[in-house]
């Protein structure tokens, strides 16, 4: 059990152009899971957008004009390179629609696409096989330890690539 004496300041900031509802849920979740990491990050802001923001974003920071889930971006770091303040963007229209496809709750696929974002800002990668099933399994260990119970894992796998 993680003191308050123990715990580093963790200043959280979300905002909601979308999923207002969801803000204090995310809030506290996230609050829970930075207690369960202690990963260096300091300060993260969280925003909340559409569809049509999200592929805006994803166009001019990957090249790629489609929606996706989350965007992360680390802002500051530390000596060694950890990142210390980030930002993450989550898309509320994706996971309004994954939570149906899925049979999951709305605020838990939203806290799935932040947590993911926060362990990208950890240094976590899910570019091969690999270290997408390892980021995934850690997402739905710690989702259990909050309460919430693995979100991921009723997920179809991701193709294959070819060698």
């Amino acid at each position: 059990m993680i003191t308050a004496a123990r715990r580093a300041k963790f200043d959280l900031k979300i905002t909601a152009r979308a999923g207002r509802t969801h803000v204090s849920f995310l809030k506290k979740m996230l609050r829970r899971a930075h207690s369960l990491l202690q990963p260096p990050l300091r300060e993260l802001s969280i925003a909340l957008i559409t569809d049509t923001e999200m592929s805006k974003l994803h166009k001019r920071f990957m090249n790629d004009s489609s929606p996706t889930d989350v965007l992360t971006f680390p802002l500051d770091e530390d000596a060694r390179g950890r990142a210390t303040s980030g930002e993450i963007v989550v898309n509320v229209s994706q996971a309004l629609r994954e939570s149906r496809r899925r049979g999951i709750a709305v605020p838990n696929e939203l806290l799935l696409y932040a947590l993911h974002g926060m362990l990208h800002l950890m240094g976590m990668d899910d570019r091969t096989d690999a270290d997408f099933d390892r980021m995934h399994r850690l997402e739905d260990r710690i989702l259990g330890e909050l309460g919430v119970g693995a979100v991921f894992h009723s997920a179809p796998k991701r193709a294959s690539k070819s060698p």
